[in-house]
């Protein structure tokens, strides 16, 4: 398992600088007047590269089962670094657009397959924490591309901090080819037992059986996803992709907009570049702690107190604080922040059999990309209102829905089909 997860952990990483790059270079966009960035534009733009990623999420989450997860990692690394390259060379704002969008196909794509690979070869009682431990990437990747921005922007422009984002390909790529196995489930789908028998045995998994393996041709593609609202998935499909839609406007709205949000609170430019990568450092301490957490609370519960302290945390940023306990503040407030999300997703690999996981979690992770769509946007709308700490408060109200939303679910399986409850109630237990 432990090469597989390093395997993931790295591309992630490239994910989750690719992802913040877009922050942490805000303030140099918004002052390049050839570009013609204003900040409704930027909130757009942002919106874009979101728009982008819930198309890549929905097509690599069903499509993975069919092409396979080596193919479609490898694809989604390579069009991610395909758009940072479009965003250094981008002459106008609807170019960059452009190349923001590209990479958010790829950056979509990309963690719904990272998740069920992790789910797939992870010994069953630490699932969680080795999904928290994968996701530690995202955030490194994050602190990464502010520490880029921070070295890099001032002094040699914001474009050269996109052609860092071209690394992945030249990096990633090859190592995937080589060492990444394809899923067991997948090739027993393909009928190529011989080699899902030597693969599962090679990891220490059990072997698959045809129950196991995705169904196969158009039609058993649409079966995988009508399976999502068979009984015992029917009410909790829907609230995880609530729960999933206002953890995405969070995480993404925060992402985008903290820095703007901390400068227009009365720091310095400095140093609200700097939250973005403190609240990425307590993201990545957040993983570890929610993960070993869900694997003995359930990821439900976790996830569920982990919102609403995302909400406090919120409420407090709106207060005029110290500088030094404004970084305690969020840091706290990315511990809780970005793991909370997280756990979402491993509740997701809990309430799905495993044929159905691949597409389960790529739709939990497409539809809430329609929050990571607003996210941004949102954010952008409210600052431009003149009413920046507002942006705080709509930020803790969606924490709060997400919260709810995300406790429900073990409650839907017994409202839908009470003898599928265990399941359900896997993700709590």
């Amino acid at each position: 398992m432990a090469p597989i997860l390093a395997l993931c952990w790295l591309v992630v990483f490239f994910d989750g600088m690719d992802v913040n790059i877009y922050g942490a270079v805000m303030p140099h966009l918004l002052g390049d007047a050839e570009l013609g960035f204003s900040t409704s534009t930027a909130g757009s733009v942002g919106s874009w590269t979101t728009f982008g990623m819930l198309i890549g999420a929905l097509a690599a989450g069903t499509a993975t089962d069919w092409l396979g997860r080596k193919p479609l990692v490898t694809a989604s690394v390579v069009l991610f670094s395909a758009g940072s390259a479009v965003c250094a060379l981008a002459p106008s704002a609807g170019v960059f657009g452009a190349g923001r969008f590209l990479a958010g196909l790829g950056l979509g794509g990309l963690m719904p397959i990272g998740l069920a690979i992790v789910a797939e070869f992870a010994p069953p009682r630490r699932a969680a924490l080795a999904t928290g431990l994968m996701m530690t990437s995202y955030h490194a990747g994050g602190m990464a591309a502010t520490g880029l921005g921070l070295a890099i922007a001032p002094e040699h422009g914001w474009r050269w901090v996109f052609w860092a984002g071209v690394i992945p390909a030249v990096v990633a790529v090859p190592l995937v080819l080589k060492w990444l196995p394809e899923s067991p489930r997948v090739l027993l789908a393909k009928g190529r037992t011989a080699q899902a028998y030597e693969v599962a045995d090679r990891y220490g998994l059990v072997r698959p059986d045809a129950e196991d393996a995705p169904a196969a041709g158009a039609k058993g593609r649409l079966s995988t996803i009508g399976a999502l609202f068979a009984p015992g998935n029917r009410w909790a499909t829907p609230l995880l992709w609530v729960a999933s839609f206002a953890g995405l406007l969070l995480v993404y709205g925060v992402s985008t907009w903290l820095p703007e949000l901390m400068r227009a609170s009365g720091y310095s430019l400095s140093s609200s570049v700097t939250f973005l990568m403190v609240i990425n450092a307590g993201g990545i301490v957040g993983m570890l702690v929610a993960g070993r957490a869900a694997d003995r609370f359930g990821a439900v519960r976790i996830s569920a107190i982990w919102f609403v302290l995302t909400a406090c945390g919120a409420l407090l940023l709106k207060t005029q604080m110290p500088l030094g306990v404004a970084y305690a503040v969020v840091f706290m407030t990315g511990i809780w922040l970005f793991s909370a999300q997280t756990m979402v997703y491993a509740a997701t690999a809990k309430v799905y059999a495993p044929a159905q996981r691949a597409t389960g979690l790529g739709w939990v992770a497409g539809i809430g990309r329609t929050g990571a769509v607003v996210g941004p946007w949102l954010g952008g709308a409210v600052i431009a209102g003149g009413n920046p700490s507002l942006g705080f408060t709509t930020f803790a109200v969606a924490a709060v829905v997400a919260a709810a939303a995300i406790t429900l679910v073990p409650m839907a399986g017994r409202w839908s089909a009470p003898r599928k409850a265990p399941v359900l109630a896997a993700a709590v237990d």
